[in-house]
């Protein structure tokens, strides 16, 4: 194993100097990227209604496609699912990640070519594997097993031919080369189970039979799994079962709540933590310097990048603008063309550039993820940079949380209401809740504003809640694994009272 773990670093730093060619000419390399991406697709359908030929100029892709959503795609990714090809890419597409719904539907349901698969979603990959060789000359993540915290998909049958849909996580764990199957754990059967109380016990009994080096998934499922090996084993922390384990590559979420508890779970300061934006649209970002908190944008993955101003979003014309336009530290919405027939797509999330030499990202949230009932747009980084402080000074570890607005009700001022569960309470509650307005108006000064005097917002409304109870609430709607996820922030009371009438029965 010493001598495969020395071949394999030794490949993945090779990656290193191409990765180097991107961030020294990023503009070049997008704008090639948008030529080879109309010059595929100019004869399929999309290509031919928008004459993707005559096409030569990012301005003219501009002015000649409109921004989609998943609204305006839907007809023709659902002719795609029922059997059609060559509408929005040439080649034949048969996967389909199925992601998190939109008003209209329960789960969006985004194309996956083979050329996505290969030249974005795997090489991402692989690339997240050199950066951390590179930046970790003495790894022995290779010695031993990886864990990938998958979901599940489901086979569909049309006209003979087989379509298949599913979690991405899962997509990627079904479609990997053979070397790659010999290094992770638990088997296939295991990871592709869609019923995750039972998989979680069946990969715990798994993979404690194994030596596990690393680990990448959502942090709150990671945890529920670490916490069953633990049970099972009656060790007290993960390094007693698993004592060459050395990353955990998170991702989905913001991990500053998660990492306290992480800390006590992984009690060394050898464990490294990697963080990666990889979602169903396509693999956009990977932590490229240690202990750093952003992410290099790739931009060599067969996705050409375009970016709104959150305020502008809903807008029917927009400003858009391309890599070489966005300025550091504003809130854009981000809208992909890619190899899998997206064109002009937004995906609803929203980032901020922490460098333009090269590029990186921070995910500031989701275009729809906020609170803005009174003005005060609160987005998730505020929220979460607010609890992380929260948290320090009340020396408390939170789980999961949500909040929403408290309205206007007879003489009552609007308020947040903020539902969350504690791994350790905090001693004096209205302290933390003191802590995190403090920090909210700190942070945000649209909040501040309508804090002031309490013109218009009252203190936060804590409340904590029983243990499981947000994974009893997702058990409820059918979301349990590894793909969902607890909305932070909902500018309405849907999540908040569901959870609320949820507590009330008990």
């Amino acid at each position: 194993m010493a001598l495969i773990n020395s071949v394999i670093s030794w490949l993945m730093k090779k990656r290193i100097h191409q990765i180097e060619l991107f961030m020294k000419y990023p503009h070049e390399v997008q704008t090639e990227w948008l030529r080879k991406l109309l010059s595929s697709a100019r004869n399929t359908e999309w290509g031919k209604q928008y004459d993707f030929k005559s096409i030569s100029t990012p301005e003219q892709f501009k002015d000649r496609l409109p921004v989609q959503d998943y609204e305006t795609l839907k007809g023709s990714i659902n002719r795609l699912r029922n059997g059609e090809q060559n509408i929005l890419w040439p080649s034949e597409i048969k996967w389909f990640a199925k992601s998190s719904g939109t008003t209209c539907d329960k789960s969006k349901f985004i194309p996956v070519s083979q050329e996505a698969l290969e030249e974005c979603h795997f090489k991402g990959g692989k690339d997240l594997l050199s950066i951390y060789c590179n930046n970790h000359v003495d790894t022995k993540l290779f010695d031993g097993k990886s864990i990938a915290m998958g979901g599940s998909h489901q086979i569909k049958e049309v006209n003979n031919e087989l379509y298949y849909q599913g979690d991405l996580s899962a997509i990627l764990i079904q479609n990997l080369p053979g070397w790659a199957e010999f290094m992770r754990t638990p088997n296939l059967s295991i990871a592709l189970m869609d019923e995750w109380e039972s998989k979680i016990e069946m990969m715990a009994e798994a993979t404690i039979q194994h030596d596990v080096t690393n680990i990448s998934g959502v942090p709150s499922w990671t945890l529920l799994l670490f916490k069953r090996v633990l049970e099972m084993t009656g060790k007290t922390n993960i390094l007693e079962v698993w004592p060459n384990f050395e990353l955990f590559v998170h991702g989905g979420v913001n991990f500053s709540p998660y990492r306290e508890q992480f800390r006590q779970i992984l009690p060394s300061e050898k464990v490294n933590y990697l963080e990666t934006y990889n979602a169903s649209e396509g693999f956009f970002g990977i932590q490229d310097r240690n202990k750093a908190d952003d992410m290099l944008l790739m931009l060599d993955y067969g996705i050409y990048y375009e970016f709104i101003p959150i305020n502008q979003v809903g807008m029917d014309h927009p400003d858009v603008y391309c890599l070489d336009q966005v300025e550091l530290y504003t809130n854009y919405a981000i809208v992909i063309t890619t190899n899998a027939g997206l064109w002009r797509y937004l995906i609803g999330d929203t980032v901020q550039f922490t460098s333009c030499r090269p590029y990186r990202i921070k995910i500031s949230g989701r275009t729809r993820n906020f609170i803005n009932a009174f003005g005060e747009e609160l987005i998730i980084d505020n929220a979460e940079k607010a609890i992380a402080i929260a948290c320090e000074r009340s020396h408390a570890i939170i789980s999961e949380y949500t909040a929403a607005p408290v309205y206007f009700s007879g003489e009552s001022k609007g308020a947040h209401e903020w539902l969350i569960e504690f791994e350790k309470q905090p001693e004096d509650l209205a302290f933390f809740s003191s802590a995190l307005d403090t920090a909210l108006k700190s942070l945000n000064s649209d909040y501040e504003a309508k804090r002031y005097h309490g013109i218009l917002l009252e203190e936060p409304v804590i409340r904590i809640l029983p243990p499981k109870t947000f994974y009893r609430w997702l058990k409820q709607k059918d979301k349990l694994g590894g793909q969902h996820k607890v909305p932070r922030l909902s500018n309405n009371r849907k999540y908040v009272d569901e959870i609320l009438q949820l507590i009330a029965k008990d």
